[in-house]
């Protein structure tokens, strides 16, 4: 008889479950959105909320379909610490959260970026990771440090509700600052200067082990949200990339070659599994972009109608240029005080030419994580809003000189959580076996238009006299 499997994706403001049988058909759908709390440089979340809404999305679907096994994907770095019986002591802090500034910058001086990045893969220290907001907790809550029975990442929290066991998986702990990449083990040194045991933290796992049972329901590890989001892709073997054009963007290449450290590294590395490492670089506005300029100047028209004013225009946008860090850019340059622009205008461009100049400048960025990854790819998988778009994914191609494919099934994480529960419980011999079975390509897309070398030549050109003006 045939295994539902439930893939839990935990967003930033929302939450997504989807259920598949082990042939990868999607049986049931739910979603929640939610407010954060926010109070100046203070983002939070009341973390028992987060397990209600999870608990809320499996009744739901338990009442019409069996459950064999679930998993449930999250959001990097939120933190959730708890007291010996379970109960939360404060607030999630969300990732966003930058109150542990001050402790980022004293781990960095402490530590180093350099050995920071050896041991953990990350190329920044963030205020926003666990490490410097578990010093912080330490520093200006006392009475919450050391009541602190466990300091649990979001995904470690809800299977530590619904089974009672503390177990993270090494995927989402690849960016707390707390984990060795290579080993996927906890670094002594750093919990050392946190004044923190392992005991404390939950015990690590591999994607795609059971943990423990929820009403019957078998419950498994899955992995930081991108990492499932490349699995539900099929994104399992070299040369296969993938890109996610949403709100933000992010691009996503594995490596079985960890890269070696240099002065200006922007790339963090995240563990997959032993060995098999995921190069990350990220844009905070992609979409964004193109949401904002819909919202501001197009009076209520759908996105089928933008597509229709870009494809009116002609490659290269007649010369306009879009530099599209409307919130700064991260990488390859971090410089958050950096300015979105539209270089060139004349009096012929209209609607449509501002439409396919942001489409080509996210193209555009795509290509420079590309080239600064400097990784061997055949074909990026796209996903994301932006993989709807047949004009878009023909501009990325281009731009890339590479196959461009999106997929069937556009809830990724979700599959990709659903194929972790799957490996769990034995339906699938691995997340391979599992992919080459249930993960289908929709659409393909081939370069088609030879002219974007030199253009890009020249968006390279423009956004250096643009960044330079925020340096």
């Amino acid at each position: 008889m045939s295994k539902n499997l439930l893939g839990i994706d935990f967003g930033t403001t929302s939450l997504k479950a989807c259920l598949f049988n082990e042939d990868g058909v999607r049986l049931a759908t739910e979603s929640v959105q939610y407010e954060l709390i926010t109070k100046g440089e203070f983002i939070e979340f009341d973390a028992e909320e987060f397990y209600n809404v999870v608990v809320g999305v499996i009744e739901k679907i338990s009442a019409k379909f069996k459950i064999d096994a679930l998993s449930v994907d999250t959001q990097g770095e939120t933190l959730i610490v708890v007291d010996k019986n379970g109960k939360p002591l404060m607030n999630a802090i969300i990732w966003l959260d930058n109150r542990a500034e001050k402790q980022a910058l004293e781990m960095e001086r402490l530590f180093g970026v350099e050995k920071i990045y050896t041991l953990t893969g990350q190329a920044e220290i963030p205020a926003g990771y666990p490490a410097p907001k578990i010093k912080w907790l330490e520093q200006n809550m006392p009475e919450v440090f050391n009541k602190a029975d466990k300091f649990l990442l979001l995904e470690d929290y809800i299977v530590y509700r619904l089974t009672g066991k503390a177990v993270g998986s090494r995927s989402l702990y690849a960016s707390s600052l707390l984990m060795d990449i290579h080993t996927g083990e906890y670094i002594d040194e750093i919990l050392n200067y946190l004044n923190i045991t392992k005991a404390q933290l939950p015990i690590l796992q591999e994607s795609g082990e059971v943990v423990g049972e929820y009403k019957g329901i078998k419950v498994c590890t899955s992995a930081l949200d991108q990492i499932a989001g490349i699995t539900g892709a099929g994104v399992i073997d070299l040369g296969i990339m993938s890109e996610t054009t949403g709100t933000s963007l992010a691009v996503c290449a594995l490596t079985e070659k960890f890269p070696p450290y240099y002065e200006g590294l922007k790339v963090s590395t995240y563990y997959v599994k032993k060995g098999v490492y995921c190069l990350l670089m990220w844009a905070p506005t992609a979409g964004a972009t193109l949401e904002w300029f819909k919202r501001t100047f197009c009076n209520g028209e759908d996105y089928a109608k933008l597509n229709e004013y870009a494809e009116s225009v002609p490659c290269g946008s007649e010369g306009l240029i879009c530099v599209p860090h409307l919130c700064g850019t991260v990488m390859p340059e971090n410089l958050p005080n950096a300015k979105g622009t539209f270089f060139g205008m004349e009096l012929k461009h209209n609607k449509g030419h501002f439409i396919r100049s942001i489409m080509e400048s996210i193209a555009y960025t795509i290509k420079e994580f590309v080239d600064f990854m400097n990784v061997d790819v055949s074909e990026i998988r796209s996903m994301g809003g932006g993989a709807k778009s047949k004009l878009w994914c023909e501009i990325k191609a281009s731009v890339l000189s590479k196959n461009i494919a999106t997929l069937k099934e556009n809830e990724t994480a979700c599959l990709g959580s659903a194929i972790f529960a799957g490996v769990g419980i034995k339906v699938f011999e691995s997340v391979k076996q599992a992919s080459d079975k249930i993960i289908s390509k929709n659409l393909s897309y081939s370069p088609v238009y030879d002219e974007y070398g030199k253009l890009y030549s020249k968006y390279k050109q423009s956004k250096e006299r643009i960044l330079d003006l925020h340096k």
